[in-house]
């Protein structure tokens, strides 16, 4: 049977059927269990068969007790947040486990001066972030949402009318394993596929895909129907798609993002999308997440937009955790962490 611990929503337990015993097992600290931001049950008994867990409620309410026997911190969802203050009382932290690709929310060379590892999870997200990519895509051009059908409509409106996906040309911003894996997809609908990427993928992988790789980024805009963002925030890519990128671009062209709200100047978004300079977008990600109720974005008729749920698949995420869980695991038996993110 299972023994409750402490807090009836963050406990630890023991089960028979597991090898591992409780006393071996060591300390992680987590945002919390249930809820619109926290782990699914069966996530989080998961980490629960290797770890004793703590909610971040609970651990505040006596730090001193508490933070000594914390060696991991499990970020779900970007929570609990990595700040100093909180990272600071936990004297015995070994690593910063975060679900998903991206570590522009963790300071790395902060978190790394105080003598403690980082880890994502790369791989296992690409799938179906490029699923929800296409989707986006799709719902955009045939316009889905306009059109669902309540049982009102008795004609078919001229106002969804949409933009043809099959033969059109897509450009992809950021040929990584997301980009790839859209590329992929998209050839099943006979695309002229374009990229633009730091580094030229090789000759087979462009193969496969039917990929042109454009080497200026101004010739991808001016070309493309759809323009897909999925690169990683940094210093170089923040405002990547400005004024003048939105320009280039075709003005029946749809701007699809994937990637991180800021790699996007949303102003000037709102006044290509309000001028007709471009034809709509279709955006899982804005900054800040989520928009504020009365921000431009969310009264244009021409735009798309979903509460960064690319990964929000159960198979997906358990695949998450399940990283999340090698790398904590490898962390505290001092082994190399799988997924170690290492500064350049």
């Amino acid at each position: 049977g299972f023994t409750l611990v402490n807090n009836p929503s963050c406990y630890t337990w023991t089960d028979s059927s597991h090898q591992v015993m409780e006393e071996d097992k060591r300390w992680a600290l987590i945002s919390e269990v249930g809820g619109d931001t926290g782990y699914l049950e069966e996530l989080a008994d998961v980490l629960k068969r290797h770890f004793h867990l703590i909610c971040l409620r609970e651990f505040l309410q006596n730090p001193a007790l508490h933070g000594p026997k914390v060696q991991v911190l499990f970020i779900w969802k970007f929570l609990p947040e990595a700040e100093p203050s909180l990272l600071r009382s936990l004297p015995a932290l070994l690593l910063v486990a975060s679900g998903g690709v991206g570590v522009d929310h963790l300071d790395v060379p902060f978190i790394n001066g105080l003598g403690v590892k980082v880890a994502n999870t790369p791989g296992v997200v690409s799938d179906s972030t490029a699923d929800h990519a296409m989707a986006l895509l799709l719902a955009s051009a045939r316009k889905i949402l306009d059109g669902e059908f309540k049982g009102h409509t008795t004609h078919l409106p001229q106002r969804l009318m949409g933009v043809e996906v099959t033969r059109a040309t897509l450009g992809i911003v950021g040929m990584g394993d997301i980009g790839y894996k859209i590329a992929q997809r998209s050839k099943g609908f006979e695309m002229k596929i374009l990229y633009h990427n730091r580094t030229r993928r090789t000759g087979a992988a462009e193969r496969a895909t039917g990929a042109e790789f454009c080497r200026r980024l101004d010739d991808l805009l001016k070309r493309s129907d759809f323009v897909v963002i999925a690169v990683k925030l940094t210093a170089d890519t923040t405002g990547l798609i400005g004024r003048r990128e939105l320009s280039l671009m075709k003005p029946t062209a749809t701007l699809v993002n994937v990637s991180r709200g800021l790699v996007v100047d949303q102003d000037a978004l709102v006044e290509a999308l309000r001028s007709g300079r471009i034809g709509a977008a279709a955006l899982d990600v804005t900054h800040p997440e989520p928009l504020p109720r009365d921000h431009p974005l969310l009264g244009l008729p021409n735009v798309l937009i979903t509460p960064h749920m690319g990964i929000s698949t159960n198979a997906t995420a358990t695949a998450i955790v399940e990283k999340m869980l090698e790398n904590g695991l490898a962390a505290v038996k001092g082994l190399p962490v799988p997924d170690e993110v290492k500064l350049q």
